[in-house]
């Protein structure tokens, strides 16, 4: 069964009522769509859809967890999920685009897919940053990304100052030779991008 099967509605032949549905998501959903932020995920999609004649009503609540990469460590991060929305599915010959919360079918058609509203739903409920909870992060990592402060900076400036008094005159030219190559390739890769 293809992704698209999994999230689809056969609604064409129920008449009008509430209807309640509920959709496993893992992470073949992420994969779809080849997400690059969603490793994987366990996540339960309950849906209450009420049919009427023009319309669907679909009340979405999403509830589980997902994997991705933690911003501070890079390590994988489970991160819980939790969304409740509301989209409105209108059967009509006029059509429109899709926003996130409308969606239009031709009366022909006979099933609604959820793959992009469940997608879409999921990342768009997921924290800016993501990150584990304190103390969670990868330790040896966090040594590697470790920010310097103003004064070890100076303390580093200044070593590397008594370093470069400590060479002779030609390892000073060859130094200053160097420097200036770089800074030149450098200058080139800039007004390159």
């Amino acid at each position: 069964m293809d992704t698209a099967e999994r999230y689809t509605i056969p609604f064409k032949g129920l008449k009008s009522g509430v209807y309640d549905f509920e959709f496993p998501i893992d992470g073949a959903l992420f994969r779809s769509f080849e997400s690059p932020d969603i490793k994987d995920g366990d996540c339960c999609a309950k849906v209450r859809m009420e049919r009427t004649e023009k319309q669907l009503a679909c009340d979405v609540v999403i509830s589980g967890e997902v994997v991705v990469p933690c911003d501070r460590c890079l390590e994988d991060c489970r991160l819980p999920v939790h969304f409740e929305g509301r989209l409105l599915v209108r059967i009509s010959d006029e059509t429109g685009e899709y926003d996130g919360e409308v969606m239009y079918l031709l009366p022909v058609e006979e099933t609604l897919d959820l793959t992009q509203y469940l997608y879409e739903s999921i990342v768009l409920s997921l924290p800016y940053q993501r990150v584990h909870p304190e103390g969670g992060c990868d330790p040896e990592m966090l040594k590697r990304f470790r920010i310097v402060s103003n004064e070890e900076f100076a303390a580093i400036e200044q070593q590397a100052a008594h370093v470069t008094e400590q060479l002779g005159d030609e390892q000073k030219e060859t130094l200053a030779r160097f420097k200036r190559e770089f800074l030149t390739e450098s200058d080139e890769e800039v007004k390159k991008s």
